[in-house]
């Protein structure tokens, strides 16, 4: 018997209750104007179903308090409350997840993105999503300056443009094109948390994670062929060949200039059947 078999049960199974954060998430995302805060938590719930996000809401509620401007704002975050990045274990999945960073102080850019831009909504204020590449950032609306949420530090336009060739190894001569200080929509963010994600498990070869971090990238724009493809393999090494192939044809016409490399994937899986 192939060890990807439907019978063998040597493959932990799924979390429980994982499909009814992935059904949540669409059900946010489809209403239209998802809230970061409460997206967020649904993608954290893809790892811990239990999580309590009650308590996760409060407690953006409770770091709002007494908060007037972004000075207090990052005062608040990362002088008293302690935030900061997790330089020790960047790639730990729950860098990625809002009840984790809430719950450990620790966080990566986007993550830690979002503590700010929810607690300073509490607070009356409209920070900014800016998803430079290499390196996320929040704008508060109005100002010149940016904050870097892995460190807790203001940064002019000058400081951004250091950044962005640290991080994205890009020659300094290069010249620093102001787009990428331009601020993302809400599901620009998610789809970034969970491509982040879907790289940790990936390299983790963690499939069941991967499954669902997929499934629920599915329900955000612009979705990919490479996606579909990973999503149904993830599916496939699971035994459940019809249900990939039967995937990738559904695909098939919603990416139409991709639609050859779906086709050919659906043909492997269902090879599988006989």
């Amino acid at each position: 018997m192939p060890p990807d078999h439907p019978e063998d049960r040597s493959r932990p199974p799924d979390p429980r209750g994982t499909a009814d954060a992935v059904a949540r998430f669409a059900a946010l995302v489809e209403a239209g104007d998802p809230p970061l805060d409460r997206a967020a938590l649904e993608i954290a719930r893809l790892a811990r179903p239990d999580a309590d996000t009650d308590a996760a809401l409060a407690e953006l509620d409770r770091l709002a308090q007494g908060v007037s401007g972004i000075d207090e704002l990052v005062l608040r975050l990362f002088t008293e409350e302690g935030f900061r990045g997790n330089r020790d274990d960047y790639y730990d999945p729950r860098n990625s997840s809002l009840v984790e960073v809430l719950e450990r102080r620790l966080g990566i850019p986007i993550t830690l993105a979002v503590v700010v831009i929810e607690v300073g909504r509490r607070a009356g204020l409209t920070v900014e999503p800016i998803g430079m590449p290499g390196h996320f950032l929040v704008h508060p609306q109005g100002s010149a300056w940016y904050v870097d949420p892995f460190t807790g530090t203001l940064l002019d336009e000058s400081d951004c443009r250091a950044l962005f060739v640290a991080a994205t190894g890009a020659n300094p001569g290069v010249p620093f094109h102001p787009d990428v200080l331009v601020p993302i929509t809400t599901e620009a963010v998610l789809v970034r948390m969970l491509t982040n994600l879907r790289i940790v498990h990936r390299t983790a070869g963690r499939v069941p994670e991967l499954r669902r971090v997929l499934e629920t990238r599915l329900h955000l724009p612009g979705v990919t062929a490479d996606e579909v493809v990973e999503l149904a393999a993830t599916m496939g090494h699971r035994g459940e060949y019809l249900d990939a192939a039967r995937l990738l044809d559904a695909w098939r016409e919603r990416i139409p200039r991709r639609g050859a490399d779906l086709d050919r994937a659906a043909r492997v899986w269902r090879a599988h059947l006989n």
